[in-house]
């Protein structure tokens, strides 16, 4: 398993790509300003695009910032419904995941 210093920088690359595209987005939103009603359209519809970006990249810091606050706390990488532990797995896919396989099986059939 990665040590905690590994995935503590691996989370931590993560937050600062996901910081520029952040700001990426919010430039390219600010930059819009067509006065072409067709162009005007094209824009919108661009900007609904990068709005729905920039909220799941929202959602994936808050989760990495939770994800940094467990290894400052001593339980990253333990399930936080039944504190088994993650897979090495499932961490390497989503290292800022707070459950484990299981857990998020069953929160997945819940809804």
């Amino acid at each position: 398993m990665l040590d905690l210093v590994q995935r503590q920088t691996q989370l931590l690359q993560r937050k600062d790509e996901l910081l520029q595209r952040l700001q990426d987005i919010e430039t390219e939103l600010d930059a819009h300003q067509s006065k072409d009603w067709a162009e005007l359209a094209t824009e919108r519809e661009s900007d609904e695009v990068l709005e729905g970006m920039g909220v799941s990249g929202k959602l994936e810091l808050a989760m990495i910032e939770a994800a940094l606050q467990r290894i400052s706390a001593g339980n990253y990488g333990f399930c936080a419904a039944c504190g088994e532990e993650i897979s090495e797995k499932r961490l390497d896919v989503l290292p800022y995941t707070p459950v484990c396989k299981d857990c998020a099986a069953r929160n997945a059939e819940h809804k």
